[in-house]
């Protein structure tokens, strides 16, 4: 039986309890999470670690929605100032971001060509049409173009307004690619043959490519490598090619890097493989592929990866229980419930089901903390929001955020016992694109 909220009801709602007054009149001057804030937190998860590697100068990605393409190029350049002794080196974002927009918009227009048989107010073609373009990715997808593409230095190809404040190009690339695909979905409804329906696509797909010149640049075909080493020795190489240049002075096999999942639902057995239809951003690049596994196992991996010398790529929900100041990631830096008088009290997978949680940020491992009998205790985190935040731009997590809050991580398969690499290495079972894995961390700062 339903009710109306009458004036009875409203009555019978109405907060006169004394703590509620003190909490309202703490929070309308304050606001909500200042008041809330958990002072002894930040006196206690500090910033010393007994693994921690030594990265470069801070990255910013501004404001754009490139944290896992930052992350992953924070891997590799990590590589690059360890083997020739730099201070300090930074890869282009730009030039990747380029190419990103590219392949997603073949991508979608491909996706919109194998979908012209359904509705065009079915489930499946609205999700198509619902962000045809935005910046967010994956790590796999990351792979795909570092595949197809190489880096470059981040001088060869450097930052503009557009990629640094990405919203209004990509707003003009989200009008574009919907246009496209309402005029092929016309096309084949009159009548269209896949050959004229191809043709018209690659048109569409030069319409992109200027835009892209227009606000990015265009890539460099070669460039010239140049750089001074942290004892004054000249390095230079000319004419290298993107391809080569990461083949020699990265040199990371990405085909030995496995995705590594966390996700407790119902519908996710653990150890077993998983991908997600219509996730992508090159045709044909790499699948997204994740492995789902128990929580200790992530932290198994990611702690003998960075033992090892090597950070360790990952993905979380960094808007839940976290703050800039300080940088701090636990599930107690504030203490609503304390405040307003109410219980919080969905967990992990069902924060999942219900749409209260699911990657939206990627950052990369630089250390952790281990107690006396070796297991974790706090996480040293480098993100790509400049320097502000956090301790000179490092954040750090609590080993309970861990375990709420992460869920991906990325390491090389030596880590991994042959029996999980065969489980990751089976064929995927397929998500629908709607599913919470098949986000995209996307997260601006």
């Amino acid at each position: 039986m339903s009710e109306n909220i009458t004036k009875e009801l409203l009555e019978r709602l109405s907060c006169k309890d004394p703590d509620c007054q003190v909490a309202r009149n703490a929070v309308m001057e304050n606001g909500l999470k200042a008041s809330a804030k958990n002072g002894e937190v930040q006196r206690t998860l500090h910033h010393s670690f007994s693994v921690k590697l030594k990265q470069g100068a801070i990255t910013n990605q501004k404001q754009s929605g490139r944290c896992w393409m930052f992350a992953a190029l924070n891997t590799f350049r990590f590589e690059i100032i360890k083997k020739l002794n730099l201070e300090n080196f930074e890869l282009s974002q730009s030039y990747l971001f380029f190419y990103d927009k590219l392949e997603k918009a073949n991508f979608f227009l491909e996706s919109i060509l194998d979908t012209l048989d359904e509705p065009t107010g079915g489930r499946l073609v609205a999700w198509l049409l619902s962000a045809p373009m935005n910046d967010g990715g994956q790590w796999d997808m990351l792979c795909s173009l570092v595949d197809k593409y190489g880096v470059v230095p981040k001088y060869a190809m450097p930052e503009s307004k557009a990629s640094s404040a990405s919203g209004e190009m990509c707003s003009a690339l989200t009008t574009k690619l919907r246009e496209d695909a309402c005029r092929l979905r016309s096309a084949y409804g009159n009548g269209a043959k896949r050959e004229e329906l191809a043709a018209q696509k690659e048109e569409m797909l030069g319409e992109i490519y200027r835009i892209l010149c227009i606000c990015l640049g265009e890539p460099p075909k070669t460039f010239d490598f140049e750089v001074e080493d942290q004892d004054g020795k000249f390095i230079r190489e000319c004419g290298l090619t993107p391809k080569a240049f990461y083949e020699k002075y990265v040199g990371l096999n990405l085909n030995d890097y496995i995705s590594l999942i966390n996700a407790p639902t119902a519908d996710k057995p653990y150890h077993r493989s998983y991908s997600v239809k219509f996730l992508g951003n090159v045709k044909e690049g790499r699948q997204v592929r994740y492995l789902n596994l128990e929580i200790g196992e992530l932290k198994k991996a990611a702690i003998a990866q960075m033992k090892d010398g090597a950070p360790v790529w990952f993905g979380c929900d960094v808007g839940k229980c976290s703050t800039r100041d300080g940088g701090v990631m636990d599930t107690n830096v504030y203490k609503l419930e304390e405040l307003l008088g109410v219980k919080f009290g969905m967990d992990k997978a069902e924060r999942l089901d219900y749409g209260e949680s699911l990657m939206t940020h990627a950052m990369v491992f630089q250390g952790v903390n281990l107690d006396e009998d070796g297991k974790p205790n706090r996480w040293r985190v480098e993100n790509s929001w400049g320097e502000e935040p956090g301790e000179k731009g490092y954040y750090v997590m609590s080993d309970d955020w861990f375990d709420e809050y992460m869920y991906q991580v990325v390491v090389n398969k030596k880590y991994l016992s042959e029996e999980l690499v065969k489980e990751y290495e089976s064929e995927p079972i397929l998500l629908e694109p709607w599913d919470p894995m098949g986000s995209l961390a996307v997260v601006r700062d």
